[in-house]
């Protein structure tokens, strides 16, 4: 930062670090010990629209790069979408469009396998860079599951669940979260979780985001600006119609 920023109070833009995705696995081990939620084999990256020959040449990029096949079908089995894969058995990656020009692309492995779901994700966030389409990044996210009842891996002693993890049933409201995704903002080059509830539509379990914020900020550099976790309804892995809000 030069002499008159300093003097103007104004920042330079945090230089993106895709290398920081890697800190993802380790966190998981992390949060799955202090709160039950296991990964659920869905990571996207979400970008703003990128049109005509580009997009072609990218989703052939994309499938080069993660040695996929075109597929029929989308990735909820309905709305605007493409899968690949390649071939039986294997984990599509599809992309799905919004109303407010962004995109999604999926990929998919085995929920045991998040490290090459990591992989896979900071390979298209680079391709996507180096294409020239790094103004057009938003966010990549990975989903994550609570484990069903009963079947807590942090229980802790026999005397009940580990101390400060999240409890399985209701709150006092009557709402819980059954999904988290760990966003990643690549403008910012940091992580906030995200977690809907599942009562009724576009509300969130802030209780289970400020602890896992806590839990985790040893394993990721999590962004300390509130108002920047922004929601994303229905993304990948998370259920519901996938769309963003209007920025």
């Amino acid at each position: 930062m030069g002499l008159l920023d300093s003097i103007l109070g104004r920042s330079r833009p945090v230089r993106p670090d895709l290398d920081r995705l890697f800190g993802l696995p380790a966190a998981a081990l992390t949060l799955q010990a202090g709160t039950g939620f296991v990964p659920a084999g869905a990571g996207a990256v979400c970008f703003a629209a990128v049109e005509g020959g580009a997009f072609a040449r990218l989703k052939a990029d994309v499938r080069d790069l993660l040695d996929v096949e075109v597929v029929a079908g989308s990735d909820r089995g309905g709305g605007d979408g493409e899968g690949r894969s390649a071939g039986a058995g294997a984990y599509p990656v599809t992309y799905t469009s919004d109303a407010y020009g962004y995109t999604w692309l999926t990929v998919r492995r085995p929920a045991e396998d998040l490290i090459t779901l990591v992989n896979d994700l900071h390979a298209v966030n680079a391709l996507l860079e180096e294409a020239g389409f790094g103004p057009n990044l938003l966010c990549s996210l990975t989903a994550f599951r609570a484990p069903e009842a009963g079947a807590r891996t942090n229980a802790g002693t026999e005397g009940g669940p580990a101390e400060g993890a999240w409890a399985d049933e209701p709150g006092a409201d009557g709402h819980r979260a059954r999904d988290l995704a760990l966003v990643y903002l690549y403008k910012r080059g940091t992580f906030y979780p995200f977690a809907p509830r599942t009562d009724r539509a576009e509300t969130r379990d802030n209780t289970l985001e400020v602890q896992v914020r806590g839990l985790l900020a040893g394993d990721l550099a999590m962004e300390p600006d509130m108002e920047r976790w922004f929601p994303v309804w229905g993304a990948p892995g998370l259920g519901g119609p996938e769309r963003l809000p209007g920025a």
